[in-house]
């Protein structure tokens, strides 16, 4: 069974102006047709619905993890003693030749790491000091050291990790689950997004359907106010009073979807009937005092206070209940200078709520059927850097880009659990054995949903897009 849909034909501009005499008679026109109304659902397909993958899935959701910046992962995950043996020392110009840096020139000097590694657990994983939680669940989970990508600046980098490519304008991994999956969960979104920090780079792109119908983009949760935005009623407007308004909007849009087939007429109803599910559903799910305080104090979360552990934690929750993915982006991992605070300072923010996740998980059962991907864009230099990415100088060095090897981890659904894959040379700059492209990352993310990623397609503009683009192969080392 392949995928692929066709992009609507367009209606053209004339012919919309023609026909919208849409004003107080077709309003009118509307609550007459609200009688029509009730047999509605029967008529409309409903785009996330539930549907079956290519073959047996292993896992049924992901939780992912996005470190906006980039961590260095020669401080967390990746300890090269030649490195440290030789920092500060002028870096070999044989090292760095043909290579693309973002910011650092002139003369390039080696940057070891100023922490302490140790193997932790049975599968005797080295990680850093700075993670210290994440060190006591490092036997469920696999690392991979040798991540490479095609982009060398955040924005583009960040989308070509989520899409494919290296522009906007087409769908992350998130929107190509809603499409390819559908969803259980009738009172909540597909595919949820939650920000701890502000959204850098490419922003609210990385969540973007692309070319797909909107109904498959993700729905932004935040930590103040409405978890999500307009959720509330207006000022003296009752629940009642909103069933009625949709009720008799439902009503227009149904005789307008007959007549156009437009698959975002049919997202829009959804949206809207969806939105009032919301209402009831949401509330509750964003309230975690209910959890109790063995919970609470796993993940180290104060109820009320918003932060990236309390995104952990809902995240839980709204797999829980059947949403298929839930992207976390975490702010604030560019560090080109004072490396040394930066880290430590980020390391405090995440450590706790990443490895309660991962326990969690397991402890109820759920690790089976759900995907946990950290990582980033790409990663960090071997090589001192003095200037941030602004340019301004620092006398406390940091790290610049580097997007020819870095470090992801995964655990859950289908993944070899305590296990290591992919070396980097002695310095970190290239790849020893064993690499990952982006694209084999999502090939084999597909894969474990269900997905064989070369038939995950859609029809735009007369060509079919995939998430992969044309390139990718299933990592099978990496399954259990």
């Amino acid at each position: 069974m392949s995928f692929d849909m066709q992009q609507p034909s367009a209606l053209p501009r004339r012919t919309f102006l023609s026909r919208s005499g849409l004003a107080l008679g077709a309003a009118a026109a509307g609550m007459l047709l609200a009688d029509d109304a009730v047999a509605a659902p029967a008529r409309v397909a409903d785009p996330l619905a539930p549907k079956r993958p290519h073959f047996a899935p292993r896992a049924k959701s992901i939780i992912y993890l996005h470190m906006i910046g980039a961590p260095s992962q020669l401080d967390l995950f990746d300890p090269k003693p030649k490195l440290n043996e030789l920092d500060g020392e002028v870096c070999p110009a044989s090292l760095v030749e043909g290579k693309d840096f973002a910011f650092i020139g002139g003369e390039m000097r080696l940057a070891g790491s100023g922490y302490k590694f140790r193997r932790h657990g049975e599968s005797g994983q080295t990680v850093s000091e700075l993670l210290p939680h994440f060190s006591n669940v490092v036997d469920d989970v696999t690392i991979v050291h040798s991540l490479h990508t095609d982009e060398i600046n955040h924005a583009p980098a960040q989308m070509f990790l989520h899409s494919g490519f290296g522009r906007g304008g087409r769908p992350g991994i998130g929107s190509w689950l809603a499409y390819g999956l559908g969803t259980v969960a009738r009172d909540l979104p597909a595919y949820v997004v939650m920000l701890s920090g502000q959204a850098g780079g490419a922003g609210s792109s990385l969540w973007s359907s692309g070319f797909l119908p909107s109904v498959y983009q993700g729905v932004q949760f935040r930590s103040d106010g409405d978890p999500v935005l307009f959720l509330s009623n207006p000022p003296g407007h009752s629940r009642a009073d909103r069933r009625n308004v949709l009720d008799a909007v439902r009503a227009m849009n149904e005789t307008h979807l007959a007549e156009y087939g437009d698959p975002e007429i049919a997202t829009r109803i959804r949206q809207y009937e969806m939105a009032f599910r919301m209402q009831s559903a949401v509330p509750e799910l964003a309230d975690l005092s209910e959890e109790s305080k063995h919970t609470l104090d796993l993940y180290g979360i104060t109820p009320g206070k918003p932060s990236f552990a309390a995104d952990c934690l809902l995240a839980r929750r709204l797999v829980e209940r059947g949403v298929r993915i839930v992207e976390i982006y975490d702010s604030d991992w560019d560090h080109h200078n004072n490396l040394d605070d930066r880290l430590r300072a980020k390391c405090r923010d995440i450590d706790q709520g990443m490895a309660a996740l991962v326990a969690d998980l397991k402890q109820r059962g759920l690790l089976d059927d759900v995907i946990v991907v950290w990582g980033s864009e790409f990663g960090r230099t071997p090589l001192g850097q003095g200037q941030d990415g602004e340019g301004n100088t620092s006398a406390r060095p940091g790290r610049d880009h580097h997007k020819d090897a870095y470090t992801v981890w995964l655990a859950g659904g289908g993944l070899k659990a305590g296990f290591s894959y992919g070396e980097t040379d002695e310095f970190g700059f290239e790849i020893a054995s064993d690499g990952v492209h982006v694209h084999d990352l999502n090939a084999t993310l597909l894969h474990l949903l269900g997905f064989d990623h070369k038939r995950l397609t859609y029809t735009y503009q007369g060509r079919p897009f995939r998430l992969t683009d044309v390139h990718g192969e299933v990592v099978e080392d990496l399954l259990a």
